[in-house]
């Protein structure tokens, strides 16, 4: 599990995936339409960004979210206890990212639990990347916006649909909402 310093370790995490793809700040920035300046900030834990930039972030680097805070290690166990899941909080968008499942190298598919806290979003905008996903209200109430349409969805609901159609979680409730998000590792 990620500490406090875990915008610090999320910015390292970062600035190794980058040189991994022997990509530049400048060339991550354009990638996945930031600032330089801004990619700097989270590589070095001074910004904190949305889950919707991290996202485009991920993309940029050919990882899925999951992949941005974890390292896909040997062999590692298949079963993550609740109290065990590792964390990444994200201070901008009143969220969190538990991973629901160890990243391990030829896995296609990757789960995250996003928790939303009341007034929080995935971002100030809808955001896309590739892939497909599949989404389960495992708790509470969220606004699901796909391009302009918004669907309320309770617990239960489940919706699929193309990571590249812009999208945008959103809790206008009163109390916090659990989402179950499966989607396919990015690929190089």
């Amino acid at each position: 599990m990620l500490t406090t310093t875990a915008e610090t370790n999320l910015g390292e995490r970062i600035r190794s995936l980058r040189a991994e793809a022997g990509m530049s700040v400048r060339a991550l920035a354009s990638a996945s339409e930031f600032s330089p300046s801004f990619i700097s900030q989270v590589e070095n834990g001074q910004a904190s960004p949305s889950i919707a930039s991290l996202e485009r972030i991920a993309a940029a680097l050919g990882v899925t979210l999951a992949g941005m805070f974890m390292r896909g290690e040997g062999e590692v166990a298949p079963v993550v206890l609740a109290g065990q899941r590792r964390e990444l909080p994200s201070s901008w968008s009143r969220a969190r990212i538990e991973a629901l499942a160890p990243v391990r190298a030829g896995t296609p598919l990757e789960s995250v639990m996003i928790s939303i806290e009341p007034d929080g979003c995935s971002g100030a905008e809808p955001v896309s990347h590739p892939g497909e996903e599949f989404a389960l209200c495992f708790d509470g109430e969220v606004t699901l916006t796909l391009d302009d349409c918004s669907q309320v969805l309770r617990r239960g609901d489940t919706v699929s649909f193309s990571s590249e159609t812009p999208h945008r979680w959103e809790n206008c409730g009163a109390a916090a909402v659990q989402i179950v998000i499966v989607s396919r590792r990015f690929t190089h």
